[in-house]
């Protein structure tokens, strides 16, 4: 590890907060910054609060105050779309665009989240544009609504960029009617997002652009070998979905209570459901991940390797949108300095990685100006450029 790359790792965990002295906190430093960097770079989750015991741990009364949100209020729209040809029934949350012709923004998850992540972010970009464009969230197969009839174990980056080219050749079917898209994509969902908008492209669907959120190829890759001991502090799960809120903002994974009380529940399912795989014994919760983190282990070093030389060759327009400035790897410094994509740092925003959730207000506003720098004028399938681009 470079020392440039370990003080920035160092930079960001000083951010952090801090939590109470444990007896092992004199072991192996290497090893602990190890952890750190795993969490840091792929959002699989935060520093973890110290669990208790399985053999003493007393159930935990619901806190009204991480009451679960409906996500109504904040899409116009709950769908179930079947894409047949996948084997899946995929929950979708639309809100349309106020006139016939206006652009939609696509919006995908990241692992182990859900649609409703964007809820927030959705209801900020409608009021920011005024309704002219749209918004399209979903859930992924294996992850919050979305069901299949057959096995859905595989999430390896080809079979998500062709479910979610399915997903959209399902919804807009007649390519000389669909409206300009711009695909946005959180970690996971970004590469996907990357991938995916080439065949589109190839396919005649006009694509405005793309904004990955907050994964970079360099530092993600670096960090997938410790991803194991992060999720070793996880939770096995809840004792109502109320706690499973409260987890996530205690511990500073979501820094938006109001995001998390719409965005967690479609994450957690009851212990005894039939959506996730067969694992150990629960230790008595009566929730349990919808998408367990380490099930999806077999297919991390498919999402992210040439993720940066992806981006970089799009032909669209390019938005990276990060938590942090430190987290651009070698090619994006290259390709930033050459003017190649658009670069947006939150990091004064007090964001996290999860940059949507934890401040929806300043990156819709982000989206809106890069909708609008690059939408299109499409006349009779006509492309217009709008007057002073090159």
């Amino acid at each position: 590890m470079s020392s440039l790359y370990r003080s920035a790792i160092s930079a960001r965990i000083a951010k952090l907060p801090q939590l109470p002295p444990s007896d092992e906190d004199d072991d192996d430093e290497q090893s602990e910054l190890a952890d750190e960097i795993g969490e840091l770079s792929t959002g699989m989750g935060p520093p973890p609060l110290p669990r208790p015991s399985t053999s003493t741990r007393k159930p935990k009364p619901p806190n009204p105050h991480f009451e679960p949100l409906s996500s109504a209020s904040y899409f116009s729209q709950a769908l179930q779309v079947s894409l047949p040809t996948r084997a899946l029934d995929v929950r979708v949350y639309y809100t349309p665009p106020k006139y016939d012709g206006g652009g939609v923004i696509v919006l995908h998850h990241g692992a182990g989240y859900a649609g409703t992540s964007f809820a927030c972010l959705a209801k900020e970009i409608s009021e920011v544009m005024r309704d002219n464009v749209g918004v399209l969230a979903f859930d992924a197969r294996r992850h919050g609504k979305t069901t299949s009839s057959q096995s859905d174990e595989d999430l390896s980056i080809n079979v998500l960029v062709e479910d979610f080219c399915s997903l959209l050749q399902t919804i807009y079917p007649d390519v000389a009617a669909a409206p300009t898209l711009m695909l946005v994509g959180h970690s996971m969902g970004g590469s996907v997002c990357v991938r995916a908008c080439s065949i589109l492209q190839q396919q005649k669907y006009n694509i405005a652009g793309v904004a990955v959120l907050d994964v970079v190829e360099g530092t993600a890759v670096e960090a997938l070998p410790h991803m194991h001991a992060i999720l070793n502090s996880r939770p096995e799960g809840f004792d109502s979905v109320e706690e499973a809120i409260e987890w996530h903002v205690n511990t500073g994974l979501i820094h938006n209570p109001t995001s998390a009380r719409v965005s967690i529940p479609s994450i957690v399912v009851p212990a005894d459901s039939p959506l996730t795989p067969s694992t150990r014994a629960n230790s008595g919760f009566k929730y349990k991940w919808r998408t367990p983190l380490r099930s999806t282990a077999p297919y991390w070093d498919s999402w992210f390797p040439s993720l940066s030389s992806l981006f970089l060759g799009l032909r669209s327009a390019r938005l990276l949108v990060l938590a942090g400035a430190e987290r651009l790897d070698t090619t994006l410094m290259v390709g930033q300095m050459q003017g190649k994509f658009w670069l947006e740092v939150m990091a004064s925003s007090g964001v996290g990685h999860l940059v949507h959730e934890d401040d929806p207000t300043k990156l819709a506003e982000i989206l809106a100006d890069f909708w609008k720098r690059n939408e299109r004028v499409v006349v009779r399938g006509n492309v217009i450029k709008r007057v002073g681009e090159v």
